[in-house]
């Protein structure tokens, strides 16, 4: 249990195109949104689904990738880290936004799939 601390890893679908932006300072970032499903019995034996959005940036060579590759539907499997950044409304409210920053990524299902 060496590096488990803030260690993420998701099997999930993406839930839209990813937002890919080239910086000035040269750098590339993919920004997606995607969606994971948990399914389960609830107390009455009946079974239940719930999806749970998660917030995605990769940077770099993951961004390429997610950019050339990666589309709204496509299942991908993701592993990385928990960050959380703030800003402030123009009503001066302070907000907290928490995404996952992608370290790996691997595109399953197959190439004809979304």
């Amino acid at each position: 249990m060496k590096t488990i601390k803030n260690h993420v890893q998701l099997i999930g679908n993406i839930g839209q195109d990813p937002q890919v932006t080239n910086l000035e300072n040269g750098k590339i970032v993919a920004q997606f949104s995607m969606a994971t499903n948990e399914n389960y019995k609830d107390s009455k034996g009946q079974k239940q689904s719930e999806t749970h959005w998660h917030s995605v940036v990769a940077w770099g060579k993951l961004a390429t990738i997610i950019e050339k590759y990666a589309v709204v539907g496509k299942q991908i499997a993701i592993e990385g880290k928990l960050a959380q950044r703030s800003y402030e409304t123009n009503e001066g409210e302070k907000r907290y936004y928490t995404e996952i920053v992608a370290t790996e990524i691997l595109l399953l299902g197959s190439k004809n799939d979304k």
